[in-house]
């Protein structure tokens, strides 16, 4: 069974949290999490997407940057870019989709169409 990772550009202390939750609302065009703007609304998970991670055969694992950081930082010959959806493979990563593609999707159902041809 594939393992999909999702590693927002956020970190997920409160303070962070809090700041992030008013950059997305006050400067959405500024806000540095391109999958937390496609994934999320202003208080709550989108319901397309809800549904698809809820009827997905794969495991879902979604993390802050700060938690994967620590969690791989033995992993000195990759190096990632945030935010990044990839494939667990082992004790390595394999980018599904890259923090540049992440930046260009104007939607949701472009992100879960993307995921459905790379994951299959």
């Amino acid at each position: 069974m594939k393992k999909i990772i999702f590693v927002y550009n956020a970190e997920s202390d409160p303070w962070n949290k809090s700041l992030d939750f008013a950059h997305k609302i006050l400067s959405p065009s500024t806000y540095s999490c391109s999958l937390c703007s496609l994934t999320h609304g202003n208080f709550s998970e989108k319901r397309i997407w809800k549904t698809f991670r809820e009827t997905s055969p794969y495991v879902m694992v979604f993390k802050y940057k700060n938690e994967f950081l620590t969690r791989t930082k033995n992993h000195p010959n990759q190096e990632f870019h945030f935010p990044v959806v990839m494939v667990e493979k082992g004790d390595e990563y394999e980018v599904l989709i890259s923090a540049e593609e992440l930046g260009k999707m104007e939607s949701v159902a472009e992100l879960i169409e993307k995921l459905k041809l790379q994951i299959i």
